[in-house]
């Protein structure tokens, strides 16, 4: 078990340092930033790397609505869950903070910019509200179920996974930085609200119902229709 956490602490960190650090360093670098697009390329290559480092040990959940919606899939014990949750948590804590004191050597760095923090309504970078960012976070985490159960079902071919979640997480990033900034992972969320504060940890509670419900909506559709019967 210390493997599989320590494996879920490395790779949780890995995930929201180079997801949230490619939106914090170079997403609005002067004239040559990478923009939405890469940094939602940033986030697959961090889970599809993290998935093939990583995986072999832990399972490479990196992300509690993950771990939920296997578990309700049947695939990950529930006695394991709050376990990874919080070296989850922990990683993505820390590579928050190691971001933080990357960031804060430059002049003019604000937290109050948002960090790369998830939000809605006047904390949205679209300005969508609520409803908009609960529906979104829902139903973008139970998709990105259905590929993680899907593309790692035993008559897959092995070893392809972690593309397809990879380009997966890169999709869902696509679609929802406008909206939430993207979470679909409260880990992610928890480590970066921490250090904003205010308003971003006001607004985290979404981030952890929305995608944990996604995750577990994911694993029921999946269990029930999809899954390969014995």
């Amino acid at each position: 078990m210390s493997r599989k956490l320590l494996a879920e602490f490395f790779g949780t960190f890995w995930l929201v340092f180079g997801g949230c650090g490619s939106a914090v360093l170079a997403a609005a670098f002067p004239q040559l930033g990478i923009g939405f697009a890469g940094v939602a390329l940033a986030f697959g290559l961090t889970v599809l790397t993290g998935a093939y480092a990583f995986g072999p040990i832990s399972g490479g959940h990196f992300n509690p609505a993950v771990s939920a919606g296997l578990a309700t899939a049947g695939r990950f014990s529930w006695n394991e869950f709050v376990p990874y949750v919080v070296a989850q948590v922990i990683g993505a804590i820390a590579a928050a903070a190691v971001l933080w004191v990357i960031a804060s050597g430059k002049a003019g760095f604000e937290l109050s910019a948002g960090f790369a923090s998830n939000g809605y309504g006047e904390h949205s970078p679209g300005g969508y509200g609520l409803v908009s960012a609960l529906v979104i976070e829902v139903v973008l985490t139970a998709m990105f179920l259905l590929v993680i159960l899907g593309a790692t079902e035993a008559r897959v071919p092995a070893g392809f996974a972690p593309i397809a979640i990879g380009l997966a997480l890169t999709l869902i990033h696509l679609i929802s930085i406008p909206v939430t900034n993207t979470s679909v992972n409260p880990a992610r969320s928890t480590g970066q609200a921490l250090f904003v504060g205010g308003w971003a940890l006001g607004q985290l509670w979404l981030f952890w119902v929305a995608p944990i419900v996604g995750g577990v909506i994911g694993g029921l559709i999946h269990r029930t229709i999809f899954a390969e019967k014995a």
